[in-house]
Parts: structure tokens; C-alpha cells; sequence
């Protein structure tokens, strides 16, 4: 495959520029069709809850319509997003959109009985694992080094700022008329289609036909290769443990600004307030370390930043107004922006071209499950004890368990023998026009029968 200016190493001594980033015209691409995607399913969830309470009158009813969205990633997420290995990913990823837009403008039909909508909806979110899959894993073979890193690092800030937006956006229009709102979502889904179709080059599948398996062996082997190397495992259980306690503020926040609200700022603008804390703080992480941050200082920061993600909750102990929750919760934001597009560019380096969709389905699932159980354990703890003394003992726990992950961080020279298999694993596969071995053992370079990649791409693939 021929390089380009864009698939060019940046120096390691300075990170790589946004300019540098959206001067490959696939990225650009697939990064406005992603920005459309998300502003729009955001805007729809904040419009089906409240279609869904009209038409229902039932509070639990609303909760479910948007909770829905979480239960493909939870009941077989990792499964759906190994489909991604089997088919190209562009087509993956426009089939997805086409099925999505479908399936919205179906929800957005005036008078449809709730459980017609809660099916169509989960109908639709059954797409995500493997679009995202698709996405995650297309993205390193477009751009490599740490033009990779800035751009992981700009997708995930601007999820972020999506959210917020699409939020906004849609508690505006579903207030006037929620269908219009679904309406814009499948409109959205549309032009990402387009965008993605005429965008991005057709790239042969990771794996062929004749190198398929069992789908459910396939998607075994993605939770092999992410906890059977050393490695990935550090990156997983670092990414893990950043999730426990990161969204505590956001999942209690409703209940922290009802109890803590005072006559100045009342309990609505304090939930909003401590909602979008974390959000925003992770907006300004992500682009000041991905872009002031020289690509080898990141790395040596990602650790203390982990440490210091749940730490600077910890003064939650002391019972502070909302406000000054805001700006902790924003603090915990900036620290885990540190650390996400860090570890997910070492995480790329390290993971062979074949297993990029399984092992973003296993992060993705992942993360999903430990986001909803933190915030349903500390809502238990919540109900006996006070949420700041919650918060409070739950970030301490944190700091210990980030402390351990920080401890136990595998040596530089394991972490360049498991980049290094990679390379091989992937260079092999390039020169020979052939499916490649992976190790094994994942990241040893050992071959192990059965174990093949069908990527002809030299560069490193994607995971979380």
C-alpha cells in the first residue's frame, strides 16, 4: 500500500497537529460523519425519553427508553462488534447507518404504541457495536504514529462536546415536538452514509471467508488476545478502573443537587452543572495534553494522571457545595483525558491487525459494565449513607486501586516485545499477501495453529 503524507511518522520530541491529523481526507470524513452520528444520537435519546413519557405517562418507561441504548453492549456487545472482522468496514459501517436511519424514521411515526417504539429502539442500538467496531478499527489504517494518538484524543473530546450539544439540542426540539427530533437523528445517520461511502477507500475485510470460525470462537479470541498479553491487560485494567469511579458525579448527580442545592443556584441549574463538569473537563485534557504534550512525556504522565484522576475527588469528603463539585468532577475529567488516548495509542500498537473490532467489542463492553454497575453500587451506598462520604470513600478506594495498576505496569522492555511481535505479526502479513500467525500467547510472536490475521495493512490497528 502506498504512503502517504498524512501515514508519516511524526517526531517523537513534538506532538502531532490537528492540522497534520485533518490533512488526510479519510479521517476528515469519517470524523464529520461521526460528529453527525453522535450530536444526533444524543439528540434523540434526550427526544424519546420525553415521547415516551408522553405517551406512557410512566416515569420507569422514559428511564428504560434511554437505558435501552446500554443493553446491546451489555448482553452481546464483544459478539456483534467481531461481525466487523468478517465484512469490509466501510460497508459495515454504512450498512449500520442505513439500518439506523431506517429504524429511526420507524420510531418517529406519530401514535406508535410505547413498547413498538422501545423494541424499534433497541433494534437500532443493536447497530452500534459493530459500526463502532468498524470505526475503531479503520481508523489506524488511515493514520498512524501519533497523528493516531491526537486523533483518538479529538474523537474523544468531541464525543464529549456532542453530548453536551446533543443533549441541549434535543431537550429544545422534543419540547416543541419530539418526532422532529427522531427526524433529525435519521437524517443524521443518512448523510453519514454518504460521507463514509464516498469518503473512505474500500479495504479488504480482516478476515476472509476461509479463515473464519465459529462466531462465538472468534469473539473468545478477542478476550484472549486483550487479557492474555501482558500489555493489553495493563491498558484494560488502567481503562477499567478509570470508569469505576469517573462517572460517579454525572450518575449521582441528580440526587447530589436536590440534597445540596441552596436558593442561588437551584437543584435543576446544580445537576446540570455537575453533569457537565466531567464532560467539559475532559474537552480541555483531551486537547491541551494531545496537543501541548510531546508524545514520550504522555506516556510518562499517563501513569500519575491515573492516580490522579480519582484523587481529586476525594475532598468530595468534606461535603462541598455544588459548585465546587463541578470543578472537582471537572478536574476528574482533565486527568482521565490524560490518560484514555494515551493508553489507547499504546493499546493500538501492541494489538495485532486481526483482532482490531474484537478487541474494541471487549473495551467498549467493558467499559459500559463497569459505568453502569459504579454508579448503581455507590446509588446503593447512597441510600444508607450520605453522598459526599459515597464519593468520598469511593475515589480513596481509587487512588489505592490506581495506585496498584500504576505499581504492577509492565517494564519498558515487555512493552516494546509486545509492540514488536505486533509489527512482525503485521509487516508478515503485508509482505507475504498472506494471513499472518499471532502468537499463542499473544505478544510473544509465537504462532499458534488457527490463530491467523487476514490484514494486508502494515499500520497498527485501533482498539478502544
Amino acid at each position: 500500500m502506498e504512503a502517504t503524507v498524512s501515514d508519516e511518522q511524526a517526531s517523537p520530541d513534538r506532538p502531532a497537529t490537528f492540522r497534520e491529523v485533518f490533512a488526510q481526507p479519510e479521517y476528515r470524513a469519517i470524523f464529520t460523519a461521526s460528529l453527525l452520528s453522535w450530536i444526533g444520537d444524543y439528540l434523540a435519546k434526550a427526544a424519546v425519553t420525553v415521547l415516551v413519557y408522553r405517551e406512557s405517562e410512566s416515569i420507569a418507561l422514559s428511564a428504560a427508553a434511554f437505558a435501552v441504548s446500554y443493553l446491546p453492549w451489555l448482553a452481546g456487545g464483544p459478539l456483534l462488534a467481531a461481525l466487523a472482522e468478517r465484512y469490509p468496514y466501510r460497508r459495515v459501517m454504512v450498512v449500520c447507518d442505513l439500518i439506523r436511519m431506517t429504524l429511526m424514521a420507524l420510531i418517529a411515526v406519530p401514535q406508535s404504541p410505547v413498547w413498538v417504539i422501545l423494541v424499534l429502539l433497541f433494534a437500532t442500538t443493536l447497530a452500534n457495536p459493530p459500526s463502532q467496531a468498524a470505526r475503531s478499527a479503520l481508523l489506524p489504517t488511515i493514520l498512524s504514529g501519533d497523528r493516531l494518538v491526537v486523533a483518538l484524543s479529538l474523537n474523544a473530546s468531541t464525543g464529549q462536546a456532542a453530548q453536551v450539544v446533543g443533549y441541549l439540542l434535543g431537550a429544545a426540539v422534543a419540547a416543541v415536538n419530539p418526532t422532529v427530533a427522531l427526524l433529525i437523528n435519521a437524517a443524521t445517520f443518512a448523510a453519514s452514509a454518504v460521507l463514509v461511502r464516498w469518503g473512505v477507500r474500500d479495504r479488504a475485510p480482516a478476515m476472509n471467508a476461509t479463515h473464519r470460525s465459529h462466531l462465538l470462537r472468534e469473539t473468545a479470541e478477542g478476550f484472549r488476545i486483550v487479557f492474555g498479553n501482558p500489555v493489553l491487560r495493563a491498558i484494560a485494567v488502567l481503562v477499567f478502573s478509570a470508569m469505576l469511579f469517573s462517572i460517579v458525579p454525572e450518575g449521582l448527580a441528580a440526587a447530589w443537587a436536590g440534597e445540596r442545592a441552596d436558593d442561588r443556584l437551584g437543584s435543576g441549574p446544580s445537576q446540570a452543572l455537575i453533569m457537565a463538569a466531567g464532560p467539559v473537563g475532559f474537552i480541555l485534557g483531551g486537547l491541551l495534553v494531545g496537543r501541548a504534550v510531546a508524545p514520550a512525556r504522555r506516556i510518562m504522565l499517563m501513569r500519575p494522571l491515573a492516580v490522579a484522576a480519582p484523587l481529586v475527588l476525594v475532598p468530595a469528603l468534606l461535603d462541598p457545595p455544588p459548585v465546587v463539585v463541578a470543578l472537582l468532577a471537572a478536574g476528574c475529567g482533565f486527568a482521565v483525558a490524560g490518560v484514555l488516548p494515551t493508553a489507547n495509542g499504546l493499546f493500538v500498537r501492541a494489538l495485532p491487525n486481526g483482532y482490531r473490532a474484537r478487541a474494541f467489542g471487549v473495551m467498549a463492553s467493558g467499559m459500559q459494565v463497569i459505568q453502569g454497575a459504579a454508579v448503581l453500587v455507590t446509588g446503593l451506598f447512597a441510600d444508607r449513607f450520605s453522598i459526599p462520604v459515597v464519593v468520598g470513600a469511593w475515589s480513596a478506594a481509587g487512588v489505592l486501586l490506581m495506585l496498584v495498576a500504576a505499581l504492577r505496569w509492565p517494564d519498558g522492555s515487555t512493552v516494546e516485545s509486545a509492540v514488536a511481535a505486533a509489527t512482525r505479526a503485521n509487516a508478515n502479513a503485508a509482505t507475504d499477501g498472506l494471513p499472518a500467525p499471532v502468537g499463542s500467547h499473544p505478544g510473544t510472536g509465537r504462532a499458534a495453529p488457527g490463530d491467523r490475521i487476514d490484514e494486508r495493512d502494515r499500520r497498527s490497528p485501533a482498539a478502544t
